[in-house]
């Protein structure tokens, strides 16, 4: 029955993400009318917030927005001018590179054999047909051929006011819907200016729904990562648009400072930006210069652009990620350039980040965080259980090495080896591992303690044993084995008994040992009740040993529990590696003045 209650709840909550993903993408999908202006104005606001929290300790609250938004409004017609300016001198340049173009594409050099000879065959017929083609004037030459008379335009009269309307109506049709947009974004933003905090309320009210910590720490948290993103971006992109256009101008293209700032604006789209911006400068290096060079070096000023703002800027500026992992950022940017066009493109990174926020935040939508977030899939213990059960792939000792190479091993036994322990014989007990699977899995945690092994038995240098005594189960004594190795590694003289020994055996090993402590080691879901059982047995027998009930794998112990373990004869109780090792270190030291080592470290 417990099994089935599982089954059921999973099943539950998998179509109930399902429902909702499917929820909220239609909901984007049919609302993008309303959501873009919305989704842009937000994004505004977060870019202006700091300068107007800045500016309102001077001018007041309405005068700071009313200025930020006058600012905002100045430099874009300033940089539209001056584009502008750029794009008409640009357009006048272009019938001068007709020659370059001609003599670049005499110059190409096709294979006549091979795959390649189609293409070649086809560049030849243009070569061929250069001399009497439009580019060198003869199309509109004085000759008048039977076919040029015959090709007669006849050009219709038509009121003056009415072609008018006619042009008005081509030329500001296709603009009305832009303006309207911007219109309703700019009216948004200021309303979203002057309202910031009773926006913030309303939504924590509308989300929090009882959950006010956690939804104010999600908001919070996307607004801070969002700003930064920003910021950085309008920095770095700044930045590079800068400097393509210094490099432009002294490699000798063309409007430099159209590029730059083409360059600027479409490196906010990810990953394919950048090289959007490029095609264009490249193709004009092409036709303005007689010679490949100016190709050559336009190519290699993206090339070490993108490399040193890669490698070295983004890092810088940013510091921390914005915390969706880089696979998901460009399946976003499909996902929100299907559902919202360009401008789901332009804003799937900060969009993106706001969803992985609220999956941290929100229990409801923690598969969007799972999903999208660049955090770890899976801890490192899951991690190794699961290599663990795959068969044939023998790659955890990987797994181990990294870990190790940040982390001691006691960290490694209590964070990792001892968890993969609980969860395999959990799942076997729930019917999930079957017993071929659980022996598959401690064999390879036995290899694993085995390639930790110290090459040698290190000679005890402190005069005390200890005697690990497992529960039931193997896991329990690998468990044992593996406070023993890090016990020898500091000095002590330390062994494993075996699993399932009668309570005879156990004593006698215990006489032949003469050990100090005893420590009893369960793991869970091995029950309390095993443990108090064998402790106040051999209490019984020993009633001057010291005996530590090591439960490993569980979380700290109530104080009820304490107590009844106490009764039943243990001396001390212990969850981790750490504190046993640190227990074992005290008492050698009440018995023999040996110094403890701090924190068991090995």
């Amino acid at each position: 029955m417990h099994e089935k209650s599982i089954s059921s709840n999973k099943s539950l909550t998998t179509i109930s993400n399902l429902l909702l993903s499917v929820f909220i993408i239609s909901s984007l999908y049919i609302g993008r009318e309303i959501l873009i202006p919305l989704a842009l104005s937000a994004l505004l606001t977060f870019m202006l917030a700091p300068l107007v929290n800045r500016l309102q300790r001077w001018f007041g609250r309405i005068a700071a927005i009313l200025l930020v938004v006058a600012m905002m409004f100045a430099a874009s017609g300033a940089v539209a001018w001056v584009l502008t300016r750029q794009a008409v001198d640009l357009a006048n340049k272009l019938p001068s590179y007709k020659q370059n173009i001609h003599t670049k594409l005499r110059s190409v050099k096709m294979p006549s054999q091979g795959p390649l000879a189609k293409l070649s065959a086809t560049i030849e017929e243009i070569k061929q047909e250069l001399p009497a083609g439009p580019l060198n004037g003869t199309f509109l030459g004085s000759e008048n051929t039977p076919e040029a008379e015959n090709d007669v335009t006849h050009v219709k009269i038509v009121n003056g006011n009415h072609r008018t309307i006619e042009i008005m109506q081509l030329v500001l049709a296709p603009l009305l819907g832009p303006l309207g947009t911007a219109a309703l974004v700019l009216l948004l933003l200021v309303f979203m200016l002057l309202q910031r905090q009773e926006l913030r309320n309303r939504i924590i009210r509308l989300i929090g729904q009882g959950r006010i910590t956690s939804t104010t720490r999600a908001m919070d948290d996307a607004g801070t990562r969002v700003s930064k993103y920003l910021l950085m971006q309008i920095v770095v992109n700044a930045t590079y648009g800068i400097a393509v256009a210094i490099g432009l101008y002294f490699i000798g293209v063309p409007n430099a400072i159209l590029w730059g700032a083409l360059a600027t604006v479409l490196r906010f789209i990810p990953y394919v930006g950048p090289w959007l911006a490029a095609t264009f400068p490249i193709l004009l290096s092409i036709a303005s210069s007689p010679g490949w060079m100016a190709l050559l070096l336009t190519v290699g000023l993206f090339i070490v652009l993108e490399l040193i703002s890669n490698n070295v800027m983004e890092p810088w500026l940013y510091g921390s990620s914005t915390g969706v992992s880089p696979i998901a950022l460009v399946v976003a940017a499909l996902a929100w350039t299907w559902l919202w066009g360009p401008v789901g493109l332009v804003l799937a990174t900060p969009l993106t980040v706001c969803l992985v926020v609220m999956g941290r935040h929100i229990p409801k939508l923690a598969f969007i965080s799972i999903a999208l977030s660049d955090e770890e899939a899976l801890t490192p213990a899951e991690d190794c259980y699961q290599r663990l059960i795959r068969v044939g792939e023998h790659d955890e000792m990987e797994l181990v090495d990294h870990y190790l190479k940040t982390n001691p091993p006691v960290a490694l036994f209590d964070n990792v080896l001892i968890p993969v322990i609980a969860a395999a014989t959990t799942d076997h007990r729930l019917g999930f591992l079957d017993a071929e699977q659980l022996n598959f899995v401690e064999q390879g945690l036995l290899d694993i303690l085995d390639a930790l092994a110290p090459d040698s038995a290190a000679s005890a240098s402190k005069d005390f044993r200890v005697c690990c005594i497992p529960m039931r189960a193997l896991g329990d004594e690998l468990a044992g084995d593996m406070l023993v190795q890090l016990l020898c590694h500091q000095g002590y003289t330390a062994i494993t008994a075996a699993t399932k020994m009668p309570l005879a055996d156990l004593a006698a090993l215990l006489g032949k040992t003469k050990a100090d402590v005893v420590c009893i080691s369960a793991v869970t879901p091995t029950t309390l009740i095993h443990a108090r059982h064998l402790c106040s047995k051999l209490r019984a027998i020993f009633p001057d040993l010291t005996f530590i009930i090591d439960l490993w794998a569980r979380s700290p112990l109530a104080p009820d529990i304490v107590t009844s373990l106490r009764e039943s004869g243990a001396d001390e109780t212990v969850t981790t590696m750490a504190d046993a090792i640190e227990r074992v270190a005290a008492y050698a030291h009440q018995v023999q003045s040996i110094a403890p080592i701090p924190g068991g470290q090995p």
